[in-house]
């Protein structure tokens, strides 16, 4: 299984940090944003990465990972030409991708729990999509699920709902299979103009292929000063309790 990261956007909420650098470069702890997915992904097994983000902003990753042998994997670089929304995103990446199911991460998604326990889940779903869950305080900030319990499966995502059905929501770590491409292909520019995760994830719901596990450990969207500086923090105790 292959893995692709997106690393591109403004972060704008970020300014201004990010009007001299890309958010995925700054510090969490003691290593910079990105390298978290990294670590994440390599103990999952997943050695074969695409990175994707803007032009200007590729340059900056690999003077960071020139000596990616020395995390014992293998990056590759994809252009995306404008922070046009995740899915179209994700659709650089099918020729890297081509024939394997793949995890998709978005970068600034720092969090506690092991990929391992899902990627062995994801090898054994005969196909269709995954997404992981985590419940949160402030609903209305994310995209949210509808979720039966009973049957385990997911009945609806709803983008930044003003009346959420759940408080559960879905976190920037998806997996796929091939069919994903085909459903990029069917959808629109939402009205920000960007080829928006949510729809492609509704296309696998009406064909009752995405499953869903949920996140037990702490889950952060490192895109805020706040969230930036509380990941940091985080990620301080665990190695601090590494080193106990």
């Amino acid at each position: 299984m292959k893995g692709v990261i997106l690393a591109g956007g403004k972060g704008s909420r970020l300014a201004p940090l990010t009007n001299i650098i890309n958010k995925h470069l700054l510090p969490v702890g003691p290593y910079p944003m990105i390298y978290w997915s990294l670590f994440k992904l390599k103990e999952a097994g997943i050695l074969d990465v695409m990175l994707i983000s803007q032009e200007e902003q590729i340059p900056q990753f690999q003077k960071l990972l020139k000596g990616d042998q020395e995390l014992g994997m293998n990056i590759v670089y994809q252009v995306q030409p404008e922070a046009s929304g995740i899915s179209d995103g994700l659709s650089y990446a099918k020729p890297f991708v081509t024939g394997e199911k793949f995890v998709l991460m978005l970068g600034d998604n720092v969090f506690e729990d092991s990929l391992i326990p899902f990627v062995e889940a994801f090898k054994k779903q005969e196909s269709g999509a995954k997404v992981l869950l985590k419940e949160v305080e402030d609903p209305k900030r994310f995209g949210i699920a509808e979720i039966d319990e009973v049957h385990h499966r997911i009945l609806s995502i709803e983008e930044k709902p003003e009346h959420p059905r759940s408080s559960y929501c879905v976190t920037g770590i998806y997996f796929y299979d091939q069919e994903v491409f085909q459903y990029i292909e069917k959808i629109s520019p939402s009205d920000r103009g960007e080829l928006e995760i949510t729809d492609v994830n509704n296309l696998y719901i009406s064909n009752s292929q995405l499953t869903y596990d949920m996140l037990n450990g702490w889950w952060i969207d490192a895109g805020t000063h706040e969230s930036l500086h509380l990941a940091s923090m985080k990620m301080f105790k665990i190695i601090e309790k590494k080193e106990e």
